[in-house]
């Protein structure tokens, strides 16, 4: 046994993130890969494995191609490498929508194969049933309302929600009946700041937004995007850095090295071991 003991953290789990209601701004990012969770890790109070990676990792047009297997992969990638921040895994396209039973089964394959201590699903209005299924079967939920990425094939396009009286009705209805079918949280997405802070303020458990203002209980982000990957981002993203500058021109020093022979110089090279 080691004489130095290993600190030991505990990872953040469902009633933590849910005892923040009203209190401290929670944290979270999205995370794909076991190196950038990593550095995520001390920061964030919470992981998202979103779907949202079938566009920004595998150059899909939009999460509805994303599959199980693929969640699953990026999961435990990001589980791997963490030990402080809760991380939820997305339930992709197509695999809650339909009985509770299948719901359950693919839920709890995400939990087994990743360790992951929750499942996100995006609360349509045949949903909360599911949730309420779910959750009665020990598998913590985070619910997501407003603008649904897996509906954009029938909104016909990322489009902010809540702009019409009817619109807000349904949204808000979904949040209420999301949380009170048992989500310890719920992501409100892409709706104007009086909304957010109705639904806020009209469920008993914490709202995390994005593209939804101040007004919720917490942020999050994609990642990627915030550290600035790619070319456009949406409005409500805030830049926090230029990578895709930054490896732009580290790859063009690279490869001018390259061509004049430059790179690699003599410490990185390895050379044979002088004789006697």
């Amino acid at each position: 046994m080691s004489a130095q003991r290993q600190e030991i953290v505990r990872r953040l789990a469902a009633p933590d993130i849910a005892a923040r209601k009203g209190g401290e701004p929670i944290v979270c990012l999205t995370a794909y890969t076991a190196p950038v969770a990593a550095v995520l890790d001390e920061a964030c109070d919470l992981l998202l494995v979103g779907d949202s990676l079938g566009m920004v990792v595998h150059g899909l047009p939009n999460t509805v191609g994303v599959t199980l297997e693929m969640m699953i992969l990026h999961g435990q990638a990001v589980m791997r490498s963490t030990r402080r921040a809760m991380v939820v895994v997305d339930m992709p396209f197509g695999s809650y929508e339909g009985e509770p039973e299948t719901a359950y089964a693919n839920a709890a394959r995400i939990m087994k194969e990743t360790g992951a201590q929750a499942v996100k699903v995006e609360s349509g209005p045949t949903v909360p049933a599911t949730i309420d299924y779910l959750v009665k079967r020990g598998i913590p939920v985070m619910g997501h309302v407003g603008l649904r990425p897996q509906a954009i094939l029938v909104d016909g396009g990322f489009k902010a929600k809540g702009r019409t009286d009817v619109e807000r009705e349904r949204v808000l209805a979904e949040a209420r009946a999301t949380a009170e079918a048992g989500a310890f949280s719920v992501v409100v997405e892409g709706v104007a700041e009086d909304l957010a802070r109705e639904v806020t303020a009209a469920i008993a458990v914490p709202t995390i937004g994005i593209g939804a203002s101040a007004g919720c209980d917490g942020q999050i982000l994609v990642t990627d995007d915030m550290l600035g990957l790619f070319d456009w981002t949406p409005k409500f993203v805030r830049r926090y850095a230029d990578l895709k500058g930054e490896i732009a021109e580290a790859a063009r020093r690279y490869a001018a090295d390259v061509k004049a022979r430059t790179f690699p110089g003599e410490a990185e090279t390895y050379f044979a071991k002088k004789q006697g």
